[in-house]
């Protein structure tokens, strides 16, 4: 009875009599029973599966009843491992983005003054970004993962966490996502730095999202199908420390070359230790909608999209209510290597809390629109973001950006577009170069940037540039790419005097004014 009970049999003689031949006997033995039982019409065709399965067989037949239960391939989350059900997955993977620069007109500078008559746009190489993750699936329904960037980590106050967060996907095509995640906003935003088309982000995404630091801690909720999504999150500040020190002045300065000013907590470790003054965290409400109203196909469609977010602003006093920490600031930099940010409204709370010529920012606003077109090789793409500015001493001051460029792959691939974020994908090329007549994927683009942080009482400068790039990609997971970049204009000037302000520009980004410096960017890329 323990030998049927335990190969999951009724009773029977026959059964029972080749149960007792498992149990007892070997593998091969076994499965010559088995044979001979269903030869003979005794058991059927599902009872001897049933046995065979729970025999206890030898080694190679162990491995011959699990092929294909698991599966290993270099797919788009890195070297994924998982069972053929779906029900458990793991991946390893990873980037490195090794860029360049170089400048020129930058040299000379006419506005320069005291220490920065030499201070020019520098020339050099860096790791923009190297990050490790692991991520995957377990019992079907749960997504996870954990990313960390070794260039924000150690010898900067910006924690390299990226992603760490859980899904749940049993209601899809609904899904609820808590723990650091990026904030649901903008179309450049939601699209992996993999995939961009330029090696930045656009200036108006880059100073409104990306350099506050779009991965903040929160709960979201999302639906996306195959036409359209929808994204909403309550999100606090993000892990870690801020990559930024200000004083009562207002005065700013990245701390190691940080540039995510990302948590207003006084603390050395930032998020991590909250008590000792530090105050509450800032919060934030933040949503967006992206859908395709026109679909042909997925090398023909329309995108079109909205976000908008509320956000409040921790700011720190200390018992004199002298500003010690947190505000917020908008800045942007233009280039990939010296990322200097030329326009920077600096530290928009400032002074004693209440004093006369004291300002403090206590929520901002944002709106953003967004549209894209794919017909084939060809493609278009824009955004417009409005951040509007609430506080003492503000008057509804906007600051507003807004980009626009079209692409072109010259081999005929389309750019692949990812339904549920409604961002753009990875890149497959229609050949992988080799030397037998492969090319790989070539791509070319032009486009147009326009940032004004300059309004009322904040003066951040304003400044817009042209740009153009070549993307060639040997295959899937590597990239090469090239950007041409031209400042057309950039206002850095200080504001006349007798008017009231915040901030005026630093000396170094009032060098720049008037300017037209270019600049060579280069990126090598690869992701696994």
């Amino acid at each position: 009875m323990k030998a049927n009970k335990k190969l999951g049999l009724r009773s029977g003689a026959t059964l029972g009599a080749a149960a007792l031949v498992f149990s007892a006997g070997a593998a091969a033995a076994d499965k010559e029973l088995l044979d001979m039982l269903v030869k003979n019409g005794a058991i059927n065709k599902t009872q001897y599966d049933t046995l065979l399965k729970k025999a206890d067989l030898s080694k190679s037949d162990v491995k011959d009843a699990h092929a294909g239960n698991a599966h290993v391939v270099l797919g788009d989350k890195g070297l994924e491992i998982g069972s053929n059900d779906g029900n458990f997955k793991a991946a390893i993977g990873g980037r490195l983005q090794l860029d360049g620069q170089t400048n020129w007109n930058s040299h000379n500078l006419p506005n320069a003054t005291g220490a920065n008559t030499t201070n020019a746009l520098a020339d050099g190489t860096s790791l923009r970004r190297a990050r490790l993750h692991a991520e995957g699936t377990f019992f079907k329904d749960y997504d996870y993962k954990f990313e960390y960037d070794f260039t924000r980590g150690p010898g900067t106050t910006a924690a390299g966490v990226t992603d760490a967060y859980i899904r749940w996907n049993a209601l899809k095509p609904f899904a609820l996502t808590v723990g650091q995640f990026k904030e649901p906003f903008s179309l450049e935003e939601a699209t992996s730095n993999r995939f961009l088309t330029f090696i930045e982000r656009n200036m108006a995404v880059n100073a409104f999202s990306d350099n506050p630091n779009a991965y903040r801690i929160g709960a979201m909720g999302s639906y996306s199908e195959q036409r359209w999504m929808a994204a909403g999150a309550l999100m606090s500040e993000s892990v870690g420390g801020s990559g930024l020190t200000c004083n009562a002045a207002g005065t700013c300065t990245n701390v190691n070359g940080a540039t995510l000013y990302n948590t207003s907590s006084v603390n050395t470790n930032g998020n991590a230790n909250r008590n000792n003054g530090s105050g509450n965290s800032s919060w934030d409400v933040t949503g967006r909608v992206a859908g395709r109203p026109w679909y042909n196909s997925e090398t023909e469609f329309l995108h079109v999209g909205a976000s908008g977010s509320y956000r409040t602003i921790n700011n720190n006093y200390t018992g004199n209510s002298a500003f010690n920490n947190g505000g917020t600031l908008f800045a942007a930099s233009i280039g990939n290597v010296d990322r200097t940010a030329l326009l920077n409204t600096g530290n928009l709370t400032k002074g004693n809390k209440g004093a006369a010529g004291s300002y403090e920012l206590d929520h901002y606003t944002r709106f953003g629109a967004e549209s894209a077109l794919v017909y084939g090789p060809f493609s278009m793409q824009g955004e417009y973001i409005r951040t509007g500015l609430q506080g003492n001493g503000y008057k509804d001051e906007v600051l507003e950006g807004y980009y626009g460029y079209g692409s072109y792959f010259l081999t005929g691939e389309s750019r692949k577009y990812k339904a549920s974020t409604g961002a753009w994908d990875r890149i497959t090329p229609s050949r992988n170069f080799d030397m037998n007549g492969g090319w790989g994927a070539w791509e070319v683009a032009a486009g147009y940037d326009y940032l004004n942080l300059k309004d009322g009482t904040v003066n951040g400068g304003r400044a817009q540039t042209a740009k153009i790039g070549l993307n060639w990609y040997p295959n899937s997971h590597v990239r090469l790419m090239a950007n041409y970049v031209h400042v057309l204009n950039i206002d850095t000037a200080p504001t006349a005097s007798g008017t009231t302000v915040v901030n005026q520009p630093g000396a170094r980004s009032q060098a720049f004014n008037n300017t037209n410096p270019d600049m060579l960017q280069f990126r090598a890329q690869v992701d696994f």
